[in-house]
């Protein structure tokens, strides 16, 4: 016997309520909150058809968990070698960034060996056929077909037994087992159940496409991105051709991994060296400018970071910051104000980041001081110059971490000089008796010749070293 639990419940964050409500009070989320159902008493539920027999450990086969290569390099790299038979993929982007494209691109390789089924809800098969044959993903065993509902969805594989199968996009299907409009909580995670049982059962690769707030994050549920294995988010600016596929959450391989994109007229393309997209080339320095090296996973990207700082009249100065946290740039701000006595007060500050990458490795501090002290004082940084280094609220300079690998990176791209926190490697520079910097060790030969690598104890010993 079914009776009413007299009370409610947001399906997003699971907080309870005596009465209906439109916004949860707890994740403030519009629309989540549902009536509870339960049943009266406890009951031991009944046995039912299991799929397949327990066995030891020892011998289950491990094979089906190996990953299998898409042949697009930079998506194999986020993946962690590539799609896992059985594993289900959530990738999100803002509308026309290009994850159609993508997803199109590696279908057609894949097709080349494996049968592959595309469903579109947001676009007509023929509006995709015009993309395919733009970019030249026409496969005899790359099957398409334009679905909004999940029945029919599920017809369609059980038709072609697809080995992947992709969704573009989950907010577009419907199920008549849920009720709202496609698109809406109880439906996207009543489709995307399905969908990842469905995955499962015929060890099936499942990539969703899914869409993104205003806010920049994954539309829906979050318990569509604890239903899924793997979450993707593909990034980058309109204006722009570089695209990023960034990976946030990844059960088969590692997490915070980058893969870099040139989007163009005839599709997309992998870069296997990003190394110098986020780097201005120019002859002479100028100043303002301090070049970084940031760590993307295990791939290290020299990326530059560009201050200006300019007089004003207003009472409340702007600080206005594009590619980086600007909570640390304000942290950085304060330090360089109280620790250096720089005059920002009547200044506006404007910090931002080359080639439309984002930036939030603490190593980025340094470059951010330096920067805005060079484009305050007008004067600029040596050429050949890279920075690593976290800032204190003491003004203490903090080593992070894979400082060899950051500028064996620098030293490849030309790169002459470093100055990295003192204690991050055993040669280099630090700081004498006299409060000046002395060399110790093999001054960074180790990895180029002629590279200099300088040690510093604090924010006053950087800037002495680079003025």
């Amino acid at each position: 016997m079914v009776k009413k639990a007299g009370g409610y419940r947001c399906a997003e964050c699971g907080w309870q309520t005596a009465k209906w409500v439109g916004r949860c009070g707890e994740c403030q989320t519009w629309g989540t909150v549902e009536e509870e159902t339960a049943r009266a008493g406890v009951r031991v539920a009944s046995a039912g058809a299991v799929s397949a027999p327990a066995v030891p450990i020892g011998q289950v086969k491990a094979e089906m968990a190996h990953a299998r290569p898409t042949g697009v390099a930079e998506l194999d790299r986020v993946l962690g070698g590539g799609l896992v038979p059985g594993a289900v993929v959530l990738l999100a982007g803002e509308p026309g960034i290009g994850k159609s494209t993508l997803l199109l691109e590696a279908a057609a390789k894949i097709a080349r060996q494996q049968t592959v089924l595309y469903i579109t809800g947001e676009e007509s098969a023929a509006q995709v056929r015009i993309r395919a044959d733009r970019i030249g993903a026409i496969q005899d065993r790359l099957y398409l077909a334009a679905e909004t509902d999940l029945s029919a969805l599920v017809s369609h594989v059980e038709k072609v037994q697809p080995d992947l199968l992709i969704v573009d996009s989950v907010q577009t299907i419907g199920s008549v087992q849920a009720t709202g409009v496609p698109g809406g909580v109880t439906q996207v995670r009543e489709v995307a159940g399905n969908l990842v049982r469905l995955a499962k059962e015929r060890g099936m690769s499942t990539v969703l496409v899914g869409h993104v707030t205003k806010e920049g994050s994954i539309a829906g549920p979050r318990t569509l991105e604890h239903l899924v294995d793997v979450v993707l988010h593909f990034e980058g600016d309109r204006h722009s051709r570089l695209r990023l596929v960034r990976a946030i959450k990844n059960r088969y391989g590692p997490v915070d991994e980058v893969g870099c994109f040139d989007l163009h007229e005839s599709g997309i393309e992998g870069i296997a060296d990003a190394s110098g997209l986020f780097v201005s080339h120019r002859t002479d320095p100028v100043p303002g400018t301090c070049v970084t090296v940031t760590l993307e996973g295990t791939r290290p990207l020299p990326a530059e970071v560009q201050a200006l700082v300019a007089r004003t009249e207003a009472q409340q100065p702007r600080r206005s910051s594009s590619g980086l946290d600007t909570y640390r740039v304000t942290m950085v701000l304060a330090v360089l104000e109280r620790r250096l006595n720089a005059k920002l007060g009547g200044c506006d500050v404007f910090t931002a980041t080359v080639g439309g990458i984002k930036l939030s490795d603490p190593a980025v501090d340094l470059s951010v001081m330096l920067a805005v002290a060079s484009a305050a004082g007008d004067k600029a940084l040596p050429s050949g110059l890279v920075v690593l280094g976290e800032v204190g609220l003491a003004g203490e300079l903090r080593p992070v971490r894979d400082v060899r690998r950051r500028l064996s990176e620098a030293a490849r791209l030309g790169f002459t000089r470093a100055l990295v926190p003192a204690g991050s490697l055993e040669g280099g520079k630090r700081r004498g008796g006299d409060n000046s910097l002395v060399p110790v060790g093999g001054r960074g030969a180790a990895f180029a010749p002629g590279f200099d690598v300088v040690e510093a104890e604090n924010v006053w010993d950087a800037l002495t070293h680079v003025t």
